[in-house]
């Protein structure tokens, strides 16, 4: 069976507010995420507020100079140049996952509701894949909006484990 992808990641509270009210279209990460375009990408809010409270489509996927990287994206960033450059520090090369259509919850899903359905899990660190067929697929899109489109996904040719930590 071709099960779309479907991704974790963790996102401080302010990232994903500013990505479900699109004034953020692109997420910020040290290293390269290997993830589909058309792939969905489920937001966990960090502790205090420990939730999934929405995802968005992958549009695109840029590994770049972290100037180049700026100049292209810094705008829709969600953070000041400064910020961006200490984030990026270092490192020759920056990744930003471009994304669209974001999706808030209609009801966002705990901490504790994630580990009922899944024994043993823990937000990621980096990220987690999610099979499109187990529970913590199916527990986050119940919380989906009805009005949500839909758009068709690229499909993977193997199936997933339940999480697979990245």
């Amino acid at each position: 069976m071709n099960n779309p992808q479907n991704v974790l990641i963790s996102l401080e509270e302010r990232h994903a507010e500013n990505i479900l009210d699109g004034t953020k279209t692109v997420e910020l990460r040290r290293r390269p995420m290997h993830v589909a375009i058309g792939a969905t990408v489920w937001f966990y809010v960090k502790v205090p507020v420990g939730s999934v409270i929405g995802c968005a489509k992958v549009a695109g996927a840029h590994t770049l100079a972290p100037n180049t990287l700026w100049n292209r994206f810094g705008s829709v960033s969600g953070l000041q140049r400064r910020e961006f450059f200490e984030y990026f520090s270092g490192l020759p090369a920056a990744f930003a996952l471009s994304l669209q259509e974001p999706c808030r919850l209609a009801t966002p899903i705990p901490l504790s509701e994630l580990r009922d359905v899944s024994s043993g899990f823990h937000p990621p660190q980096f990220f987690a894949n999610v099979a499109s067929d187990g529970p913590l697929f199916q527990a986050m899109s119940r919380g989906l909006r009805t009005e949500r489109p839909t758009v068709p996904q690229r499909s993977r040719t193997r199936r997933e484990p339940a999480l697979a930590m990245a």
